[in-house]
């Protein structure tokens, strides 16, 4: 975290652009909360979206997509759920205990990291005025809890507002990729950030998901970021 902030932003904001927003980019936990898990649980998809932030910073950097990026873990606080979602402090995570959130100050943790990091995510959208939102996710190729295989490459999610997602669901598709729609979970039931900040305010946006092991070398997040980028630019003409 950055002065003690649960967000950042990245890349030079200007009206009218295509912005990312990662909810869960970080797998950062601050020095006075204590989990009660292992280190090793940090580095898993239960903790952060594996290859994110690489992604946006590249978007940011390389590709004149500027990003509001989380700095906390989903396990410390869960940007991407609504405040009175049980699942906002979780207690447990894909077959994992999360023990020091059991009897956790909900409010406390609300205050601290999930209210500054929406209010920031607000304010900086309503200056910007996007033309398009690109929410930005990753998810493991297999749950520890489930035997599914998830074969989609990458996903569009969507609520009730799927104009982008139509367009980047042919678009990923023409580049030769296998593309969920509404998998491997459905934006109709999981879509907290969009939700509040996209389909409230009329604002277009797709969120992707990537499949994780995609997206775990440098090398590889540079190559998903240009093809992101470039469907997003598409996309946002499409949408014209």
């Amino acid at each position: 975290m950055i002065d003690g902030l649960p967000y950042r932003q990245v890349g030079e904001p200007r009206r009218g652009a295509i912005v990312c927003v990662a909810d869960h980019a970080s797998n950062h936990v601050p020095i006075d909360i204590e989990l009660g898990v292992g280190p090793e649980l940090l580095e898993q998809h239960v903790a952060v979206d594996i290859g994110v932030e690489g992604i946006a910073e590249r978007l940011a950097r390389r590709h004149d997509i500027p990003a509001h990026l989380a700095t906390v873990s989903r396990l410390v606080c869960d940007l991407h759920r609504e405040e009175d979602n049980p699942a906002v402090v979780p207690m447990s995570s894909d077959g994992h205990t999360i023990a020091g959130n059991i009897g956790a100050d909900l409010d406390a943790r609300l205050d601290r990291f999930h209210r500054p990091y929406h209010q920031a995510l607000a304010e900086w959208l309503d200056e910007i005025q996007p033309r398009l939102i690109v929410s930005l996710h990753s998810f493991t190729p297999k749950l520890a809890t489930s035997d599914e295989e998830r074969p989609w490459e990458c996903a569009l999610l969507y609520n009730a507002d799927d104009r982008a997602a139509r367009h980047a669901i042919r678009l990923f598709s023409e580049l030769g990729l296998t593309v969920g729609d509404n998998e491997p979970y459905s934006g109709k039931k999981l879509n907290a950030t969009m939700n509040r900040h996209a389909e409230a305010h009329g604002r277009p946006y797709m969120a992707l998901e990537v499949r994780q092991d995609l997206i775990s070398t440098r090398a590889e997040q540079s190559r998903w970021a240009a093809m992101i980028a470039d469907v997003a630019g598409r996309v946002a003409l499409a949408l014209e």
